[in-house]
């Protein structure tokens, strides 16, 4: 089977999708069971063919700006797969809610979340333009959907009116990291994420200055710190997060809460390897990639009680009203100050981790591509 994926996401400052890109041509160039060719676009941003992480697989690189591309593939269709790579596919597919254009071959998308629906503030200027007035059209075209959790694919089939028989829920596995020995002291609570309006950090903030106007008691938040621990800030700031930074630079928080920026995945591990417990508390998360990096590293995890998040953790960890400060600040509190709960949270999350294998989700990929090669054929007959 001839497989052409777009790995333009994966090319530098790898988020959610960036990263499911990456790791997914990894697992599938390991099962060795397709014919795998990536392709990528920029002016900048370069696909070497010789990356180790794509050993088995064809790359293709064209310099051609990616906006310029997009525009043209998103509103008129042009140019196909087969104009740009020389060669013919039986399968592309898209990372992004829009289709990559292909004279024959089916056509897979994957739809992460749905955000872009409510909001598209801090997003490229063509996701901005297209994904929101384009998208229930390259849904309906697109051979099949992959999602990656059940919660996404229920926003699909009811924001997009997509039949659920063409929705495909193949999940993100865990990285391979060995779980770190024991939690640091005094360690840092750890926000990771693209600073966005959806993914709530003002309420995280909110919860950190009521920590810090509890009364402290001596050791409360570990036998050599009595300090409420540094709140680190992980993950680019889009322009509608400069409220929230602002914050940063006066008392309460500051001194107390770091903003570190965008961090590729080589620091990724160490960052969680030296955090007492992550929070995420998302209004709207697709999956929530952090959480399942955190719990596969053996660090607890708070989480909101929205989208997919309660789906991802699994009972590994609290579970908050997003809108609630104040319960959020009590989650934290708990696993600072009591280690047996904390100890309990990274077990469970160490073995809900394990429940996700990307190898897995190859597997599920693999049949995603047969389904959608066989719905077109029944549609062309």
């Amino acid at each position: 089977m001839r497989v052409l994926i777009d790995y333009r996401p994966a090319l530098r400052e790898r988020t959610g999708v960036g990263e499911y890109t990456h790791e997914l041509v990894r697992a599938l160039a390991r099962a060795k069971t397709l014919d795998l060719t990536v392709f990528s676009s920029s002016w900048r941003d370069r696909l070497s063919p010789d990356d180790p992480d794509l050993q088995g697989v064809t790359a293709i690189d064209r310099r051609v700006p990616v906006r310029l591309l997009n525009l043209l593939w998103h509103r008129l269709g042009w140019p196909g797969a087969e104009m740009l790579t020389g060669r013919t596919f039986d399968v592309t597919h898209s990372p992004h809610p829009l289709l990559l254009p292909s004279r024959d071959a089916a056509q897979v998308i994957t739809i992460h979340d749905l955000s872009f629906l409510d909001s598209a503030d801090g997003s490229r200027a063509d996701v901005r333009r297209d994904y929101p007035a384009l998208v229930h059209a390259h849904a309906a075209r697109a051979d099949r959907i992959v999602v990656s959790s059940r919660y996404a694919a229920g926003e699909v089939a009811r924001r997009l009116g997509v039949p659920p028989a063409k929705i495909a829920l193949c999940p993100p596995g865990a990285p391979s990291w060995p779980p770190r020995q024991a939690p640091p002291k005094p360690g840092y609570v750890l926000f990771m994420g693209t600073i966005e309006p959806r993914k709530n950090v003002g309420a995280l903030l909110d919860a950190y200055e009521q920590l810090l106007s509890r009364p402290a008691k001596a050791g409360r938040y570990g036998k050599h710190e009595s300090l409420l621990p540094e709140l680190v800030l992980a993950g680019k700031a889009t322009p509608a997060a400069r409220a929230w930074l602002d914050r940063l630079e006066h008392p309460p928080l500051r001194g107390v809460v770091r903003h570190l920026g965008y961090v590729d995945a080589d620091r990724r591990r160490s960052l969680y390897e030296g955090a007492r417990l992550l929070v995420l508390p998302s209004l709207d998360e697709g999956f929530g990639l952090p959480v399942l990096e955190a719990m596969a590293t053996g660090v607890p995890v708070v989480a909101a009680d929205r989208g997919a998040l309660p789906e991802v953790v699994g009972g590994a960890g609290p579970l908050i009203d997003p809108e609630r400060p104040g319960d959020l600040a009590d989650a934290i509190q708990k696993i600072l100050d009591d280690e047996e709960f904390a100890g309990a949270c990274a077990s469970k999350g160490l073995a809900r981790a394990r429940e996700f294998q990307w190898a897995e989700t190859a597997r599920l990929v693999c049949g995603v591509y047969q389904a959608a090669i066989e719905h077109k054929r029944c549609a062309s007959a």
